[in-house]
């Protein structure tokens, strides 16, 4: 009977698969032979594979332009990096790179643009869509980039007030957007997001305060499904309602030219991840082309705003199993070397699932585990899968030699900036390192520390001790 860890993955999924495949009994994430980062650097460690980057950006660009090729679709698309995902600059130049435009969402993104500005990682002609709720510290930055000749800032109006900021201190025209407020699923908790203007608000904003002002342009109509692009109902409807809401706008604003979709673009969170991305943004392209032809107004040029699409598949979080705990007859604790919640927080705030592997033993048997963090508090543990309900690695055992090591994959994107990197975390638990993988000239991996693993000193100097 095949019992081994190996066979059960294999049974079930297939493999190897993209990404990932064994050797010499060890696993390999992109080629990369984590086994020898482990013995190099330790555990736990972060790591950020940045070719992956430029892949993603690559097929969603190839999707959407393939998809309105063959519909003849007359507008442009634009795929913008969304900074929140992460800041790192690692990450936010290896996406410069592959010619992304930029979408922003606080006071402190603008200081980031200057400084990308001045390393001439960016040039004045990027498109830069300014999105969140905006204090004066933000409205100040916007503005200060439009006078500045950044000449394709994009302020999206998420409250109209912005606009009396915009109208008093931008010194040529400003380029606006208003972001349109979606209905929430049926079983969220409130009704309409926060964020936007209400759908039955945009048209008497415009006439009133945009159309006639010389100093106000309108260029962008977005929208965003918190839930992310889905084959639902839901999801069409939202869209569709966008779209017959920027066919009433472009024909009283011939400037109007973009419809901006956000992002949402689902990533791999299990081996067994099924997500048919042609035909969905096929459908996008032709919702948005057949309400325009309904409305006989020109299609708009399409910006999607992919952060987690664009980075989350870089990374991984790798841990060390310290001990095995039996608290009952059925529950097996597997003790990690750091914290689930600080490290991977949203598989503790929102119920977030990642690819979950072990590097090593698969040629052992299996059993089902709960794996435990570090910290004092209860809900510091992950026990479930994405396909399942249950969580089942290799049986480790006293005197095997080299731990029990874990992986955590296509964690690259939010998990550093919600947990604070380099701040305070839960129990004083310090960050993981965190290495960067890149190919050389050669096509040859290589590998760097970014940041080594915190320190006690540095924690307390934040506390100040």
């Amino acid at each position: 009977m095949a019992n081994k860890y190996f066979d059960l993955i294999d049974q079930t999924f297939y493999f190897p698969q993209e990404g990932f495949d064994l050797t010499d009994g060890y696993l390999t994430f992109n080629r990369i032979p984590l086994i020898h980062l482990i013995r190099k650097y330790g555990t736990p460690l972060k790591l950020t594979y940045l070719p992956s980057i430029g892949r993603k950006i690559k097929e969603a660009r190839n999707l959407f332009r393939r998809a309105m090729r063959a519909q003849g679709y007359a507008g442009q698309y634009n795929y913008c990096y969304c900074t929140k995902s992460s800041h790192f600059a690692h990450v936010v130049e290896e996406a410069l790179d592959h010619d992304v435009q930029l979408e922003i969402s606080s006071a402190y993104d603008i200081d980031l643009i200057r400084r990308l500005h001045a390393r001439s990682k960016l040039d004045k002609q990027i498109k830069i869509v300014c999105n969140g709720f905006k204090p004066e510290n933000y409205l100040e930055g916007i503005v200060g980039l439009m006078n500045d000749g950044f000449e394709n800032v994009i302020a999206v109006v998420d409250n109209g007030h912005e606009l009396d900021y915009y109208d008093a201190h931008v010194q040529g025209v400003a380029k606006i957007g208003i972001r349109v407020a979606t209905e929430e699923e049926p079983n969220f908790e409130f009704y309409t997001s926060r964020l936007g203007l209400r759908n039955g608000d945009v048209l008497p904003l415009f006439r009133e305060r945009i159309r006639d002002n010389p100093k106000l342009e309108l260029h962008m109509l977005h929208f965003f499904v918190d839930t992310g692009i889905k084959d639902t109902l839901y999801y069409w409807g939202e869209l569709k309602k966008a779209v017959r809401l920027y066919g009433q706008l472009k024909q009283e604003s011939p400037a109007l030219h973009a419809l901006n979709i956000g992002g949402g673009m689902p990533i791999r969170n299990s081996l067994g991840f099924e997500f048919d991305y042609k035909y969905m943004v096929r459908e996008i392209v032709k919702n948005i082309l057949e309400a325009c032809e309904e409305d006989e107004v020109p299609e708009p040029d399409i910006f999607t705003e992919f952060g987690k699409y664009t980075v989350g598949e870089s990374g991984a979080t790798i841990f060390s199993v310290l001990a095995r705990k039996q608290q009952n007859d059925s529950e097996m604790w597997y003790m990690i070397d750091n914290s689930l919640m600080t490290t991977l927080p949203d598989a503790w705030g929102i119920g977030e699932r990642f690819i979950l592997l072990p590097i090593n033993k698969w040629d052992r048997d299996y059993r089902r585990v709960n794996i435990g963090g570090l910290s004092c508090d209860n809900s510091d543990y992950y026990n479930s899968e994405i396909h399942e309900s249950q969580v089942y690695l290799p049986v480790d055992k006293d005197g095997d030699g080299e731990p029990l090591y874990l992986g955590f994959f296509h964690t690259g994107a939010y998990q550093d900036n919600i947990s604070g990197y380099g701040g305070i975390k839960h129990c004083m638990i310090p960050s993981p390192q965190h290495i960067i993988i890149d190919l050389d000239k050669e096509g040859n991996l290589t590998d760097r520390l970014l940041a080594g693993k915190q320190t006690a000193e540095s924690m307390l100097q934040i506390l100040g001790y």
